[in-house]
């Protein structure tokens, strides 16, 4: 485990710096940076005061002497000042990557409690209609965009019905905890119906598959209960290859809750984004981006673990030494 541990570490690593620099490189050569921005605003500015400020931001060199020094400026904890917010960069994101941390994972958790027995149940009876109406929904759910989702959620249940708060996240009111929990029902919602609908769908034909090997079968003929042999041996090795589409999965709703939080104004990453990209404010979105990378890499690390749980044949330091 160690060896594999440390060899993934290195692997992440890599990864992380790749995206990194091709995230630097592609927002350094957009039109447009600060200074110009800024000139834009001012038009007493000459060019010789937008060639000298840019020459003190380091907006002269290349892209990648300017990467390197920003690398060098990360690694001390600077990340560059927010224009966009007027506050350091790590200010802005460490606040909105816990909100988004707990809607995304409230998210996921519901998820794997309801998708699992959806899709479980569903591959117990094939072709029934129930088997058909899960998957009816759960192709509705998975072909329904987020934020025609999350608009149709809001519409219904502030709008209409008025039980839940259209938007934001209840802090400025300084009320408890329970007050605020109820803004984050409708964005709990949008990303668990989401997430419900695509793993499900994985669940029942891994069970399909799994109810059709010979040990099923042996195990049935010696007469253990049908009870017995889906919880005992079926479930657990139907979830091995489910446990990489939730890794994947947990990406696939970090990039939802860019336009869940846009529509209900959750203060997270995904709105923060979107407002330091509209805003040319590229210091927080290349940390936006890190941490998504960081979560992805992470998932799919405790997916990898998670295999040797359900299968102890499952050795990982032969996968990374081949």
């Amino acid at each position: 485990m160690i060896v594999f541990l440390s060899k993934r570490l290195v692997h992440s690593l890599f990864v992380l710096l790749l995206v990194v620099f091709c995230s630097y490189s592609l927002m350094g050569l957009m039109p447009g940076d600060p200074i110009d921005l800024m000139a834009i605003g001012n038009p007493d500015l000459t060019p010789a005061d937008i060639a000298r400020m840019k020459a003190q931001l380091g907006l002269d060199q290349p892209i990648l002497v300017r990467f390197w020094n920003w690398l060098v400026n990360g690694l001390h904890g600077d990340f560059g000042y927010s224009r966009f917010y007027h506050l350091p960069a790590i200010d802005v994101i460490l606040p909105a990557a816990w909100n988004t941390i707990k809607l995304v994972g409230l998210a996921t958790i519901l998820s794997i409690l309801i998708a699992v027995p959806v899709g479980v149940f569903a591959a117990l009876r094939p072709k029934s209609w129930i088997d058909y109406t899960i998957g009816f929904l759960s192709f509705v759910g998975f072909s329904t965009p987020a934020f025609f989702l999350a608009l149709m959620l809001m519409l219904l249940f502030s709008v209409h019905l008025g039980w839940l708060p259209a938007g934001g996240s209840g802090e400025a009111d300084g009320e408890g905890f329970w007050f605020r929990a109820k803004y984050m029902i409708l964005p709990v919602l949008a990303l668990t119906i989401l997430s419900v609908a695509s793993v499900s769908r994985y669940v029942r034909s891994s069970m399909l598959e799994v109810m059709r090997q010979d040990y099923i079968r042996t195990a049935k003929a010696k007469g253990a209960s049908n009870r017995y042999v889906v919880w005992k041996h079926a479930i657990k090795n139907a979830m091995i290859p489910v446990v990489t589409i939730i890794a994947l999965d947990f990406g696939t709703l970090l990039s939802g809750a860019v336009l869940t939080e846009s529509v209900f104004a959750w203060p997270g990453m995904g709105k923060v984004l979107l407002d330091s990209l509209a805003g040319s404010d590229y210091n927080v979105a290349l940390l936006c981006i890190i941490v998504i990378t960081i979560n992805m890499l992470l998932g799919n690390l405790l997916a990898d673990v998670a295999y040797t749980k359900l299968d102890p044949r499952i050795d990982l330091n032969k996968g990374a030494s081949a």
